[in-house]
């Protein structure tokens, strides 16, 4: 999808991701003490694991390509007290982002990584690269493919993330988890794989 397919899901206000808060993965991994700061939130549509993380009073970024998203987001920082610093962005050059300064020593990616073609996914790893230190950790929550049905994102295996993180990376784990969709998902309950991934 381009920047402006991206706005118009969020703008309809019918985006099955935007659940309105933080997916539960992503806060049992807050909660456990696996985020440090600088975090960026990589895709982070309407912001709410950078909400989350500002919450903790981290020191966070949100990146998303949809100009709507991040208004969005931003509203919502206002509204809740919260420093985050949101930017219209393409992730897959992240280098190039206006404004984006510095490294980051967490970043979390909730349902970017599986809306890439094949060719953009090592792409998208060595953008992710060249702005999380070494040592700095990935938090990757996307769909896998014993998600039933077709509808929404393509399904991804444990192999596909190993292959695009490959370089540049160590894949720590990944684990069996699931991803949460609003009233306007139909397909069957989305299974997914979480991944924590080393920037080496």
């Amino acid at each position: 999808m381009t920047g402006g397919s991206w706005d118009d899901a969020y703008q309809r206000d019918t985006a099955p991701w935007d659940i309105g808060r933080p997916q539960p993965a992503i806060v049992r991994i807050a909660d456990a003490g696996d985020l440090q700061e600088p975090v960026l939130d990589s895709g982070c549509g309407t912001g709410e694991h950078a909400l989350l993380a500002a919450s903790m009073g981290f020191e966070v970024t949100g990146v998303d390509i949809a100009q709507s998203a991040i208004e969005r987001a931003r509203a919502k920082a206002r509204a809740r007290g919260l420093l985050v610093d949101f930017l219209v962005g393409d992730v897959l050059d992240l280098r190039h982002v206006d404004r984006l300064q510095g490294t980051f020593r967490t970043a979390i990616d909730t349902g970017c990584f599986h809306t890439f073609a094949n060719a953009d996914r090592p792409v998208y790893a060595a953008s992710l690269a060249e702005v999380i230190e070494p040592g700095g950790v990935l938090h990757l929550l996307c769909f896998s493919e014993h998600t039933p049905g077709t509808d929404g994102p393509r399904r991804v295996t444990q192999a596909e993330i190993r292959q695009a993180f490959s370089r540049d990376w160590i894949v720590d784990r990944i684990e069996e988890d699931g991803f949460g969709v609003n009233t306007h998902w139909t397909g069957g309950q989305p299974n997914a794989w979480l991944a924590r991934i080393i920037r080496r």
